[in-house]
């Protein structure tokens, strides 16, 4: 190797290096609001079937298939999310720009840490209506999903420096409307025959 091709090297990040550290952060802010719209996306269809029957069966099977179907949907719209801005910049490379390699996130780890946060995050609801007896199923999964929200929207903003009260408040505000609706619209299905 010669003495200008040491001096041309791009010399390593440093572990404090500030990019990196945004970039790791976003991730986990990421992961952390995937985590909360597993909670509350699962809650609220959980809420609503507890809503129109006390039954085991439909809460599970309709559970389920929010489950799996949220954390797919999260885990296709970020691989596409992330494959266009790979697609992006790779096309300004080719166009002789310079774009740093670790711009380039793999879509396939973007979805995947997607699917797991939503997961995850769904595992809560799902525990919370189904482990209890049917007389207390709402309340928990009400209390738990909430509790649950306030601490992903209180880390959220300790991630992006904002205040923690505020966020926690707005998913917690958010989160039992959500929970209140889908209650409500269960709870008149339920009663005009539907289930």
């Amino acid at each position: 190797m010669t003495a200008s091709e040491i001096t041309d090297a791009p010399a390593p990040a440093p572990a404090g290096d500030p990019e990196n550290l945004a970039g790791r952060l976003n991730q986990l802010r990421a992961a952390v609001l995937g985590a909360n719209d597993g909670i509350v996306s699962v809650a609220a269809v959980v809420v609503g079937v507890a809503g129109a029957t006390a039954q085991i069966g439909p809460i599970l099977t309709a559970g389920a298939a929010a489950v799996i179907g949220g954390a797919v949907s999260m885990a296709l719209g970020e691989y596409v999310s992330v494959s266009s801005q790979r697609d992006a910049l790779l096309d300004r490379r080719a166009k002789g720009h310079a774009v740093d390699d670790e711009e380039l996130v793999s879509a396939w780890a973007a979805a995947g840490a997607s699917f797991a946060a939503f997961f995850i995050g769904a595992i809560l609801p799902m525990a919370a209506i189904l482990l209890p007896p049917a007389s207390v199923r709402i309340p928990v999964t009400f209390a738990a999903t909430l509790l649950a929200l306030a601490i992903t929207g209180a880390v959220a903003a300790g991630i992006g420096g904002g205040s923690k009260l505020r966020a926690a408040m707005r998913v917690v505000i958010g989160g039992a409307l959500a929970l209140a609706v889908t209650f409500l619209v269960g709870s008149l299905l339920g009663s005009q025959g539907v289930i």
